[in-house]
């Protein structure tokens, strides 16, 4: 049985840059993970860090990281081959059981994006589990977009829209993502579900813009996965209120999220 509490090394087996601050680094993992899941990945003296999962596949799980800090900063210095440590999985996940046959309205911002593209790929190759699928994504500019392939893959199958803040490209919307969801058509969906992720200034507009346009409360999903720490419910550093964002998230509802205030 795997002790999730006991870091075990694992073998990197690709690396793949997505965005000058943000890499992709394929994992060798037996370990079963659940959409909206992360794992603890550390480095022997340097540090830990919560890292959700981006993709998985048979023997492997991909992590989408950003340089932000001594951890992530030390795993951008490793390459193919090399040994990265790792405890988990942690947290709970999207209630996948509970979006099968609705339509699925998924809206993430930035490197969020990443904490729903597992999902995403389930979707797209089972798309008879959902009704239909409304995938917002948007970027500060298109030197940020994440998985540019997979993006045109999405658009292929699901209702997308892709936006940049403050640039033009082509395929791309100007302005800010919020902006696109009065192109959702809450008022047709006969039963349905939303997935926001993204940063909290972001998931707050977008869910207030979703219930101004229909969408009821108990039928919003955030992830505040920025926080987390420890993945033990020990340090307190995601503590919010009386809520471990780690040990009873990352995912919640957004009937409990509108009290959380980060």
């Amino acid at each position: 049985m795997n002790n999730t509490m006991l870091p075990s090394p694992h073998k990197i087996l690709s690396v793949a840059r997505e965005t000058n601050a943000e890499y992709t680094f394929r994992v060798a993992c037996e370990i079963e993970s659940r959409h909206g899941q992360f794992f603890q990945l550390s480095i022997p003296k340097v540090g830990e860090a919560p890292i959700s999962v981006s993709a998985r596949g048979d023997g492997w799980v991909e992590f989408t990281i950003r340089k932000v800090g001594r951890l992530t900063g030390g795993v951008f210095g490793m390459r193919a081959g090399d040994i990265l440590f790792m405890r988990g999985p942690y947290g709970n996940s999207f209630p996948v059981e509970t979006f099968r046959n609705k339509d699925l309205v998924v809206i993430a911002g930035g490197t969020g994006l990443a904490a729903v593209r597992s999902l995403l790929n389930h979707y797209h190759e089972h798309p008879d589990d959902i009704r239909s699928l409304y995938l917002l994504a948007g970027f500060k500019d298109i030197d940020s977009v994440l998985f540019a392939e997979e993006l045109g893959k999405f658009k292929s199958r699901f209702h997308a829209i892709y936006t940049l803040e403050d640039t033009k490209a082509e395929g791309y919307e100007t302005g800010l993502l919020t902006e696109y969801i009065k192109n959702v058509p809450f008022g047709a969906f006969e039963d349905y579900s939303v997935v926001i992720v993204g940063p909290p200034d972001m998931m707050r507009l977008a869910a207030k813009e979703c219930l101004e346009r229909g969408a009821r409360e108990s039928k919003i999903w955030l992830s505040f996965e920025r926080k987390m720490s420890c993945a033990l419910g020990k340090c307190g550093h995601c503590k919010i209120n009386e809520t471990y964002v780690c040990t009873d998230g990352p995912i919640f509802n957004y009937t409990a999220a509108k009290n959380m205030i980060d």
